[in-house]
Order: C-alpha cells, then sequence, then structure tokens
C-alpha cells in the first residue's frame, strides 16, 4: 500500500500527463505554429511571441463572441495586446474604440494609441457639453502627440452632436464621413459615472401624530430602518430609500420609494458613460475597459462597465489582478459581461446571485455556535454563520475563464526583462520599544480575551499593532464597543493605553530603512518608499525628515495630487534632484510606471492583496534595464511580521486561482478569510503556521523561479546581494526557443 501524497507531490509525478490530458482535450485557439494575420505586422510596435499569442487569441475568439479579457500581470502590456487586438480584428477598416480606464492613465492610453497603431486619432471625452471639467475642458476633444507630449488639439465635438445623423442614415455613417482613420475615444472612468448632482427628499411633518419626525414623502410615514426610525443625521451624504409595503392583500403593490432626487439649483449634467448607453448604441465597435478587477463592487463605476459592455460590439477587459481570493470577486464582472449567460446559469443579479456562485464555485464553511441559554424548552441557544473562505472550484476556471481569458505573465516575456529579486528585511526593535510593545501586546490580548470576536477590538487593536513600532508616540488610549446585555445600550471600555516614546529618536526600523536607501543610492539607484498610514497617523512626512536630515533629497507624494498629474508630479521631482519618493501604495498601484526607482522598499504593507501585487511591480515592467530588487521591512516578532506572513500565503493562494498552482499556497486555504482575525487568532493562542515570513516570501519567489529559469530571468535568493555578494554557484541557462503563452481559450 503506498503512502498518501500532497497535491504538489501529486503533480509534479503526473503534472506532464495532465497537461497533455488537458491540451488534447481543450486546444489552444491559436497556437505557437499557428500563422499570425497580416494586420499584426501593420503595428508599429512589434509585440513579444506571448503577447501576439494573446493579441490573435482574443482576435479570433471575437469571431464567435463579444467579449474576451486579457489577465496579465503588471508590465506585460495589457495596453499593447488590447489596442493590437483591436486593429488586428478590424482587419484594416477603421474603427471606433472606447476604453475606459482609470483618471491617471488617460494621457498615457494616448500615447500608447499613437506609439501602437498606424494612422490613429485619439479623442478624449471630458464630459457631454455643459460645464468645465476639473481639468479645465470640456466635450470631446481630439488629441495629438507633441514632442512627447499629449495635447488637445484638433477636431473638437460633445457626445449629444455626436448622436445626431444630421442628413446621413446614422450618427455612425456621419462619424465616417468626418473621420476615416481609425478613432479612440479614452475617458476616465471617474469622469463616466459623474452623473446629476442629487440632494436628499424626505420631509419633516409639521402635523399630525408624527409631528417632528422625519417622513417619507411618498406615506407621510417615517422611514424605519432595522429596529428605530430614520433622523435627519441618518442621511448624511448617503442616498436612502425604502420599499413601499401593502397595507392589505387587496391593496397596491410593494414599490421602491427613494429619498433623494436630482438637485435643480445645481449644475444639470448627466454621466457621459449613461448618455453613451442610451443614444450612442452601435456607434463604438469596440469596448476597452482597464484595470476591472477594481469594478467588481456594486458602484457606479461598475456600473458603467455593464453599459459600455452593451452598447460595443466587441469588449476586452483587461487586469493584473484577477482575483483577491475568493470565487465570488468574478461574479459582478462575469455579469457585465453576459448577463444573459448568467442567467440562464440560474444566477440573480445582487446579493442572492453572489450567494449563489459562492455556494457553486467558492469555499464557504459553515459554523454553528451552541451556548448555554435558560429557555422554557432547551437549555442550549444555536446561532450558525456561514463565512467564506479564499478558494474557487476548478469549474469556475473550465465554466468561464478558459473561454474568455488570455493569461500572460511576466516570465513570458522574461527574456526582455531584467533580474528581479523579493527579500523580507526584518529588523530586532530597540530595547524600549519592545518593552512598550510588548505591554501594550498583553494589553491587547487580555481585551481579545475579554471581548472575543468583537470587531471593534480586532480593528482596533490590530491596526495599533501594526502602527505602534512604526509610530511609538501619540496614539492615545485605545477604545472599544460592546453591547450591555442587561440595557441593549451600547458602551465604551479602554482596551489598552499605549506608552509614549521619545518622537526624536531614531528607531532601529528607520536606521535598517537609511542603512538600505544609502546602499541603494551609492549605486546610482533611486529608490520607492510605501508606507500605508498617511493620515491621522502619518508616518511618510517623519520618514522624509529623517531621510532629508541626513542630505537626502525626498518626497512625499500625497492623495492631494490628482490621479490624471501624478505622471508629470513624477517628471518634476525627478527633473529637481529627487532621490526617493515616499507614498501609499494605493497611489501608484495601477498604470504608473516607475522606471527610475528599481528599488521598492514596502515601509509598510497593509492587508490588502491587489494594492501589494499591483504596487510591487510598478518599476519590473517592459522598458526596465536595471535589476529589480524588492524589499519587505519588519520588526521581528509582531504583527507586522505575521500580516506579512499571512500575506505572502495569500499571495500563494491568488496565484494558484490564476492558473499557478503551488503546493504551499494550497494549503493555506484553511486560514481566515480576514487578515486581521487571523492576526488576532494568532496572537491569543499562540498557534503560528511554524514559518517566519522570510521563508513563505523566500518560497513564494522560488516558485516564480521555477518558471523564470527556463525563460531566461534570474531571481536572486534573498540572502544574496548583486552589489555585495560574488555571482551565485548556480548557473542560470536560457532556454533556446523563445518565450511563449499558452493562451487559455
Amino acid at each position: 500500500m503506498t503512502a498518501p501524497c500532497s497535491i504538489g507531490e501529486y503533480l509534479q509525478i503526473y503534472g506532464s500527463v495532465l497537461g497533455e490530458r488537458v491540451l488534447a482535450q481543450f486546444p489552444a485557439l491559436h497556437k505557437p505554429a499557428d500563422p499570425v494575420w497580416p494586420e499584426l505586422q501593420r503595428l508599429k510596435r512589434h509585440p513579444f511571441p506571448a503577447q501576439t499569442l494573446a493579441i490573435m487569441a482574443i482576435a479570433k475568439h471575437w469571431q464567435n463572441s463579444r467579449c474576451a479579457a486579457a489577465v496579465a500581470e503588471c508590465g506585460t502590456g495589457k495596453t499593447l495586446i488590447s489596442l493590437g487586438s483591436v486593429f488586428t480584428h478590424s482587419r484594416g477598416r477603421p474603427f471606433t474604440c472606447l476604453a475606459m480606464v482609470p483618471p491617471q492613465l488617460v494621457e498615457k492610453w494616448a500615447r500608447e494609441c499613437f506609439l501602437t497603431l498606424p494612422g490613429v486619432r485619439v479623442f478624449v471625452i471630458d464630459g457631454i457639453r455643459n460645464g468645465v471639467g476639473s481639468n479645465g475642458y470640456s466635450g470631446v476633444n481630439e488629441v495629438r502627440f507633441r514632442s512627447g507630449r499629449v495635447v488637445r488639439e484638433g477636431f473638437r465635438s460633445t457626445l449629444s452632436e455626436l448622436r445626431l445623423a444630421k442628413g446621413h442614415r446614422s450618427a455612425r455613417l456621419r462619424w465616417q464621413a468626418q473621420v476615416s482613420a481609425p478613432a479612440i475615444f479614452v475617458v476616465s472612468r471617474e469622469r463616466a459615472k459623474l452623473g446629476y448632482f442629487w440632494r436628499h427628499a424626505y420631509q419633516v411633518a409639521r402635523s399630525g401624530p408624527f409631528l417632528g419626525n422625519v417622513v417619507n414623502a411618498d406615506t407621510g410615514r417615517p422611514v424605519i430602518a432595522g429596529e428605530d426610525q430614520l433622523r435627519r443625521a441618518d442621511f448624511k451624504k448617503t442616498k436612502r430609500a425604502e420599499t413601499v409595503a401593502p397595507e392589505s392583500g387587496d391593496s397596491r403593490r410593494a414599490f421602491f420609494s427613494p429619498l433623494w432626487q436630482a438637485d435643480r439649483e445645481n449644475i444639470p449634467r448627466m454621466a457621459p458613460i449613461e448618455f453613451i448607453g442610451r443614444y450612442l448604441d452601435g456607434f463604438f465597435d469596440y469596448g476597452i475597459a482597464d484595470e476591472v478587477h477594481e469594478l467588481k463592487g456594486e458602484t457606479a463605476q461598475g456600473n458603467a462597465l455593464g453599459t459600455m459592455a452593451s452598447v460595443c460590439d466587441r469588449t476586452v477587459i483587461l487586469t493584473g489582478t484577477l482575483l483577491g481570493g475568493y470565487a465570488d470577486e468574478l461574479f459582478n464582472i462575469l455579469y457585465r459581461l453576459d448577463a444573459r449567460m448568467m442567467r440562464e446559469e440560474g444566477f440573480d443579479h445582487g446579493e442572492s446571485g453572489v450567494r449563489q456562485f459562492a455556494e457553486a464555485y467558492g469555499v464557504l464553511e459553515k459554523v454553528t455556535t451552541i451556548e448555554p441559554a435558560e429557555n422554557a424548552c432547551s437549555k442550549a441557544k444555536v446561532s450558525t454563520t456561514v463565512k467564506r473562505r479564499p478558494g474557487a472550484s476548478p469549474l469556475l476556471f473550465g465554466k468561464y475563464l478558459m473561454n474568455l481569458a488570455a493569461f500572460v505573465s511576466l516570465e513570458d516575456i522574461s527574456d526582455a526583462l531584467p533580474s528581479y529579486r523579493e527579500e523580507v528585511l526584518a529588523v530586532e526593535m530597540d530595547p524600549a520599544l519592545q518593552k512598550a510593545y510588548s505591554d501594550l501586546e498583553d494589553s491587547i490580548t487580555d481585551a481579545l480575551k475579554e471581548h472575543p470576536r468583537n470587531p471593534s477590538v480586532i480593528s482596533t487593536a490590530m491596526n495599533a499593532l501594526l502602527l505602534y513600532p512604526d509610530r511609538p508616540y501619540g496614539l492615545g488610549t485605545l477604545y472599544g464597543f460592546d453591547r450591555n446585555e442587561e440595557t441593549g445600550q451600547r458602551e465604551r471600555f479602554v482596551i489598552a493605553e499605549p506608552a509614549d516614546l521619545d518622537p526624536g529618536f531614531q528607531y532601529a526600523k528607520e536606521r535598517r530603512l537609511l542603512e538600505e536607501i544609502r546602499s541603494e543610492l551609492a549605486q546610482g539607484r533611486k529608490v520607492q518608499v510605501f508606507a500605508v498610514y498617511t493620515q491621522k497617523r502619518d508616518v511618510t512626512h517623519r520618514l522624509r525628515d529623517i531621510l532629508s536630515k541626513e542630505g537626502i533629497r525626498a518626497e512625499v507624494l500625497s492623495a492631494d495630487v490628482p490621479p490624471e498629474q501624478r505622471e508629470a508630479w513624477y517628471e518634476r521631482r525627478l527633473k529637481s534632484g529627487m532621490q526617493v519618493c515616499i507614498c501609499h501604495p494605493k497611489l501608484v498601484q495601477t498604470g504608473l510606471d516607475l522606471l527610475e526607482f528599481p528599488t521598492i522598499l514596502f515601509y509598510e504593507t497593509g492587508y490588502s492583496t491587489y494594492v501589494l501585487r499591483q504596487a510591487s511591480r510598478r518599476s519590473w515592467r517592459i522598458g526596465q534595464k536595471q535589476p529589480v530588487r524588492i524589499g519587505f521591512l519588519t520588526y521581528s516578532k509582531t504583527a507586522q511580521e505575521r500580516c506579512l506572513r499571512l500575506m505572502g500565503k495569500k499571495l500563494l493562494v491568488s496565484l494558484a486561482l490564476e492558473g499557478k498552482l503551488q503546493g504551499d499556497g494550497l494549503p493555506s486555504m484553511d486560514d481566515d478569510d480576514d487578515l486581521l482575525t487571523a492576526m488576532a487568532r494568532e496572537l491569543v493562542t499562540r498557534q503560528g503556521v511554524g514559518e517566519l515570513a522570510a521563508e513563505v516570501w523566500k518560497n513564494l519567489q522560488a516558485q516564480r523561479g521555477d518558471a523564470s529559469e527556463q525563460s531566461g530571468v534570474t531571481l536572486f535568493p534573498p540572502e544574496q546581494r548583486p552589489d555585495r555578494d560574488p555571482e551565485p554557484d548556480v548557473a542560470w541557462s536560457r532556454t533556446e526557443t523563445p518565450a511563449v503563452q499558452l493562451s487559455l481559450f
């Protein structure tokens, strides 16, 4: 009898056989040996082999379907893939394409269009027709490429003007008579969803039994929310509404009653994407939605994706991080791309459909809690909760993603990239900080035991443990909230009182950061530093002051800089001599190319896998010539190290869900779905997963290294520094064949 083996061992033994079986049953729509269409050769930039495979796969997929996806890692050229797919599928005919992109990427997308497509004309949608936007423009404005910069000049119009036929059979034919070249319309998704201004529409009763109460204008009755009725303070900036139920079975049916309406006293306007959906159906041949993973929620921007997919003949969505670890994150995206297919599968739109989708393709955990209680018929109180877990059924990929997405990874184009290295830089705390942190940790541990699974305790305490080592002063008393079982009132209690240490002292992690930056600058390498605490408990300006005192030119990028101006902000600061940039990773996580910063140091990481994956690849992308180094600074034996270790395991799961099955990632699906909850449990029970953060990240890098070794990229182990240590003993060899990408169509 043979001993059982793990999933990783099973894949190592039978992986090649399984791969051959999959290719035999599901042949790729476009194989590496297949001829490419001639239009692909006309692009101004010649795609890499992996990009060519993805472009041809999407173009062929569009022959039988309306929607496709390019799931490509950050830096693999998603813009080139999408534009190349549109140009190739058009077969040289003039076309119209609507690209909905993040606000900071509008000018970059326009520039990429000029550098990629021959004879293209690019237009930016700044609004419909009325009012001047925050950028000083309105309507539809043509842009041109002058001396490396995008300037607004040429054709000008409005969306309301474009919808008019004016003697032609349709608005589209009128457009073709005016512009006979391929046309790309770029719109910021922030501007695309901007609709009319609104105000609250509740009333205050002046007489009757509800005198002085907030009432619904449709019913004249107070608005009940839960067990209480709404007051003026409850409205704030949130749109409120209620469903009015019939008073009896013979009366009218239930109806939706909004408590808000359009504000006639403000500027009247309409969301551009809504206008396009109503009046320009059939005008656009293609639609492109960039960074679509940010549109997975029930938001106005997410709904704009559905509108765009419905009005464009062909649509392609782009993302570098398809999933954050949960299957139901794909539900809204799939529904917006093909609502009919989702309904035929039996999924309703809304929360009920999300639950159905999670039950079918996700991982759910049912927790039953039995508590003693003094009841007449029972001595126990039973409560059941259902929690979602990281993971996805293979059926999700076979049923939806395999026929939708072309996957491209950096390893597929690694022949064009320099070496890449990730490492954890663990630092021991100073004695005074160690004692203060230990006291804070003990107080929080007691609070967690006394108030188990209290959300306010978990959130406040865990964020304090992550922040305190980096800012051990000015936190003040930490409070939690709990409901008194006797009175039912929400009461405040003290979690901990952190000690205030000397703010003028330079602590160990700050000294290590300074040491690393000095070393990198000595080699002529600029450094990007990421920190997540930038508001009330700001650490970015403290880091800038520390670096400035040492003669290092450091700048802080804040959220006050509008997204569309951040690329220009980097250019200005670099020209003025900036050596180190400090900012929150969310500010640059999508679209910006930080090629001038080959070294990226995470002073703090946060706990979002989306943000970390996106921000860590800002430098390792096409065009980078220097070796890239990513460092994660953390204090040893603290919540920071536990958070980073859990983040590493979440990333292993995320890679597995994108087709990169890792043996070490699959077991981590048993971890808590919430990183804060997981750290709290580990803190109370001291039941760690048995690995240091450095070991997890080293393992994650090793998984990448196995693939990159075959495609030619060198990933140095964390303990080896190219600038300090000799070449490793292992001889990294390049393969004779070019890197290719297997398109899963």
